[in-house]
């Protein structure tokens, strides 16, 4: 493609036409394509002025202007569109990979039935209790150690959560039973798992971490320090 480059002169009148002006009518004047005349106008930083913006030749649709250009390609009232009725249907291979109604294809190749048992990541047995679409999956399994409190005590209290008593901890489904389980406030169960009750060496290496941290967050400050 052959290349015209832009001389002194042109510079200058496409500075003094294109701020009211069509770029149409600049590139038809000055024997240009107009995708030239936005180029070159872009690259100096030229913008159409609001007078032009807002008037019938920028080409604009607008509220209450007749202008054809405007008006030409405009719904009209009682206007049918030409594709009422029709359905499309894409060709090709595109069908396989469409979704189809039901259950998104993810969903349907790991679907468990309510009643299912599995393992979460914790090490807990738990059973699926629902398929309402409005949970996230998560929360459509339950604890079956929660399950087995709730049957013999009732709904667990606000505040608290069922747990297994110290050492009797299970996933066998046949020895997860009342009397393995307890309802403990959470604040307890956070005490209970602290690691300044779980073992006096990992206390002392938790500390031990804390004044490494605060050491290190010490040098840090002043060395940034000017």
């Amino acid at each position: 493609m052959t290349s015209h480059p832009w001389t002194p002169d042109q510079l200058a009148l496409l500075r003094a036409l294109y701020p009211d002006h069509a770029t149409a009518d600049i590139a038809a004047r000055m024997g240009r394509a107009p995708p030239s005349v936005y180029n070159k106008a872009h690259a100096l930083g030229l913008r159409k002025s609001a007078a032009f913006l807002a008037s019938d030749r920028s080409g604009r649709v607008q509220r209450g202007r007749q202008d054809p250009r405007m008006t030409a390609h405009q719904f009209k009232a009682g206007m049918t569109p030409w594709n009422k009725g029709t359905h499309y249907q894409a060709g090709g291979r595109s069908a396989l990979t469409q979704f189809k109604p039901g259950r998104p294809p993810h969903e349907a190749r790991n679907y468990k039935p309510i009643g299912s048992l599995r393992l979460n990541k914790d090490g807990y047995l738990e059973r699926k209790v629902s398929d309402d679409p409005r949970l996230v999956p998560v929360r459509r399994w339950v604890g079956v150690h929660r399950l087995v409190w709730e049957q013999v005590h009732g709904p667990i209290p606000p505040g608290h959560i069922v747990v297994f008593k110290p050492g009797m901890r299970t996933a066998e489904l046949l020895h997860i039973t009342a009397d393995r389980l307890e309802c403990i406030t959470r604040a307890e169960h956070a005490r209970r798992n602290h690691p300044m009750n779980k073992s006096p060496e990992l206390a002392r290496l938790v500390q031990l971490k804390g004044c490494i941290t605060r050491q290190v967050n010490r040098l840090t400050a002043q060395e940034k320090t000017p």
